[in-house]
């Protein structure tokens, strides 16, 4: 069984981590195996639980995601990191740390942040599509090509980024459909390089999704007409879920090939907020389970030596004169400080 309870006000820790995702709970077990106070806010919303499976996870493929997460959270507990249920409502500097508040009131005091909250996908507004996302309306082949293999196929085209998704699913099936649903239109390469690879392209907005005995069966388009397919892929877009950031002046920035937002940081998660790391999905939208659970160990690896760096420098002040009164606040500031640099 985790161990999950709850925390009194003014409890501190080296560590906490808010989302309890693959790149959270990584993190948090490799601080815990580090010696490190970890508190880990799981609002228990992760972006692939419309999925029944995960795939391309070196022992785990096809392994639910829930039962990843149960795995990992027994682990994280295991060597005494703290998980609660909760979401967490702003985060703000106090002197040796930051203080967490979360939708309860209660508040929690780090002296490091590890912020995995992941994004929401936002999907066209076609009638049916939100109802089969993660099951047979698609983003990732590498996640769902394999199971839709030699079946027809649909993509949504709405910019430039869907050519590009619809080149990847050609991988797994010669029958691929592009509805040119919205966007700019295709240029004339891409149309060359389409039908060069054999992919349908149709014209017109698709109106709704239609299904039968609980799985996809088509797309109707404006006009009437009914293109059976299996699957429709379609680019989403990306949207952190980055409340918490903005407390601390964090804003997410345009990614590349206008897909949504992503929070910038360095390779190790750092951001322009001295003593703020981010992993998995908040900060790498197209990151899958295994990469967005090695950005959690990546990041930890950082803090702990952030932390490592902090305390030896209390250590040194300390040994040049035992009897300082130095306080806390300023020994902190000084190594933060010195930590933060430019992305």
């Amino acid at each position: 069984m985790t161990r999950e309870r709850g925390i009194g006000q003014g409890r501190r820790y080296d560590v906490v981590v808010v989302g309890g995702g693959p790149a959270g709970l990584n993190g948090a077990l490799m601080l815990g195996r580090a010696r490190r106070s970890v508190l880990v806010i799981d609002s228990g919303e992760p972006r692939n639980a419309p999925s029944a499976h995960m795939h391309g996870f070196l022992s785990r493929d096809g392994v639910p995601p829930g039962r990843l997460l149960e795995a990992g959270r027994r682990e994280v507990t295991g060597y005494g990191g703290e998980i609660i249920s909760g979401r967490a409502r702003s985060a703000s500097r106090e002197a040796g740390g930051f203080v967490v508040e979360l939708d309860t009131g209660a508040r929690v005091h780090a002296r490091r942040l590890l912020v995995t909250t992941g994004l929401t996908d936002e999907l066209p507004d076609v009638p049916g599509l939100a109802a089969r996302w993660g099951r047979d309306v698609l983003h990732c082949p590498y996640c769902h090509g394999w199971e839709f293999r030699d079946q027809p196929i649909g993509v949504l085209y709405t910019g430039e980024r869907s050519v590009h998704q619809a080149l990847l699913f050609r991988q797994w099936t010669e029958q691929l459909t592009l509805f040119l649903h919205t966007g700019p239109g295709l240029t004339g390469e891409e149309a060359e390089r389409l039908a060069a690879r054999g992919i349908a392209v149709v014209t017109g907005e698709v109106a709704e999704v239609e299904t039968a005995d609980d799985r996809l069966t088509g797309v109707r388009l404006h006009t009437g007409e009914l293109v059976p397919l299996r699957a429709v892929a379609v680019v989403p877009r990306a949207v952190p879920r980055a409340g918490v950031l903005a407390s601390l002046g964090l804003r997410p920035v345009p990614a590349p090939h206008g897909v949504g937002e992503y929070v910038a940081a360095d390779p190790t998660g750092l951001t322009t907020v001295p003593g703020v790391w981010v992993a998995g999905n908040v900060s790498a939208p197209a990151a899958t389970v295994l990469v967005a659970a090695a950005s959690g160990a990546t990041a930890a690896g950082a803090i702990n030596a952030d932390l490592v760096d902090e305390d030896t420098h209390r250590a040194v002040l300390r040994h040049r004169d035992p009897f300082s009164h130095e306080s806390e606040s300023v020994l902190c500031a000084q190594v933060m400080g010195g930590r933060r640099h430019g992305l």
